[in-house]
């Protein structure tokens, strides 16, 4: 069990809490100077979960191209919560002009601590993930929400100075992928990269969901994540929510179509 491997971390926690007029035509000249220029779309930083890689968002990522925005998908490090959130702050550091930014699984914890102080995040989505509220871990809200089959179906492999943790292949399409092709689920379950398992523990700083308006989508068969702790997050954070039912953990890969509507309507909303 995850408990023992990460001992005493399991514990109690509070709940969480213009129309043109009929038969007119514009003179061409009239129309060049009534044109109002187009608002550049906002980017899209995508950030990917533990024991995936930034090749899970390519469905919504090939979406969310063909309507003209901009997407970078970051390589989330996954070696620790205070440090992933540091190197995708780092990212948007780098961006100009708004940004959406959008979590799966872990990747929402980290987005919900790299958001703070940048005020080109105009929105933060939540695709089947975490989001944690200042102190909280993810550990801690599994504990609060039972129901998740992924602890039982972790390995972990000792590397020096800490744990990796890694989806058992032979659990991986029942507890991450179970609406992914089996072929192309023994593929992710093959390429999985780990995490260190103490980022599970590891509590959140101050939330960006408190003051960036959110978007949430909760996937309707989370064997990972439950969906009842995706719509206690979603609601603990106001978040705007849409449920994929029958989805599994794995939903931007199951259901890209789905989860680039959220982050159109996040930057739609927010533009």
């Amino acid at each position: 069990m995850l408990s023992a491997m990460v001992a005493g971390t399991l514990l109690a926690v509070p709940a969480l809490s213009a129309a043109t007029s009929a038969g007119s035509v514009a003179a061409p000249h009239a129309a060049t100077a009534s044109a109002t220029p187009s608002t550049p779309k906002p980017t899209v930083v995508l950030v990917h979960g533990a024991f995936a890689d930034s090749s899970s968002w390519d469905g919504v990522t090939a979406r969310l191209e063909r309507q003209g925005y901009p997407v970078i998908g970051v390589a989330n490090p996954l070696r620790g919560l205070a440090g992933d959130s540091a190197y995708v702050s780092s990212v948007l550091d780098t961006v100009p002009g708004p940004v959406v930014l959008a979590g799966h699984s872990y990747g929402g914890a980290v987005i919900t601590d790299a958001a703070a102080g940048h005020a080109n995040v105009k929105a933060l989505v939540y695709i089947a993930a975490f989001a944690p509220d200042q102190g909280e871990s993810g550990l801690a809200i599994l504990g609060q929400y039972p129901g998740s089959r992924l602890p039982p179906a972790l390995t972990v492999r000792e590397f020096p100075g800490g744990q990796d943790a890694y989806v058992n292949p032979a659990d991986f399409r029942q507890v991450f992928a179970a609406d992914v092709p089996a072929g192309k689920a023994r593929l992710m379950a093959a390429g999985q990269r780990p995490v260190a398992l103490a980022a599970f523990a590891e509590p959140s700083s101050t939330p960006a969901w408190k003051t960036i308006p959110s978007w949430f989508l909760v996937a309707g068969a989370d064997q990972a994540i439950p969906p009842t702790a995706e719509r206690a997050m979603a609601r603990r954070a106001g978040s705007h929510t849409e449920v994929v039912r029958g989805a599994s953990h794995a939903v931007p890969v199951s259901h890209p179509g789905a989860t680039a509507q959220v982050i159109e309507a996040a930057a739609r909303a927010t533009s």
